[in-house]
């Protein structure tokens, strides 16, 4: 009998840390997702600081494209600036999330693929993420796009 109770418990027990396990995969992807549609919106708007927002303010951010290594939130800032100097030439983001593999409470990376209308064409490509959680909010700290 003794054993019988100590199954249930243990399984009791694995099913309860199961369920906290998908309710913190539910809440970190939303937080993640939340903070990518802000950054859409902040995009469409014509607002490249508001685009730049969750990326981490620092000398160490990594973004990588098409023309290499970029280091810095300001120099990844001052890049897209160049590359976009106007509404125009923003046309309309649409990010879609394809996996978000939670590597611990506080870094996640996140697969998507990321689609760029304007009047005169579409671009698009793909991008790989890296979030960590820092003083409470969600960062990416690397960012490689193609």
């Amino acid at each position: 009998m003794k054993s019988f109770l100590f199954i249930i418990v243990l399984c009791a027990g694995l099913i309860a840390c199961q369920t906290h396990k998908d309710l913190d995969r539910s809440v970190i992807v939303s937080a993640i997702d939340n903070r990518m549609q802000e950054q859409q919106k902040a995009w469409n708007e014509g607002d490249l600081e508001g685009f730049m927002e969750p990326y981490w303010h620092s000398d160490s951010l990594q973004f990588i494209g098409k023309r290499g290594i970029t280091l810095g939130w300001q120099n990844t800032l001052d890049n897209y600036k160049k590359s976009y100097p106007d509404r125009q030439a923003m046309g309309t983001l649409n990010f879609t999330n394809l996996s978000f593999d939670i590597i611990n409470q506080s870094s996640v990376y996140v697969l998507g693929k990321w689609e760029l209308f304007r009047t005169a064409d579409t671009l698009s490509g793909h991008y790989s993420l890296l979030w960590k959680k820092m003083d409470g909010k969600w960062l990416i700290i690397a960012d490689h796009s193609s």
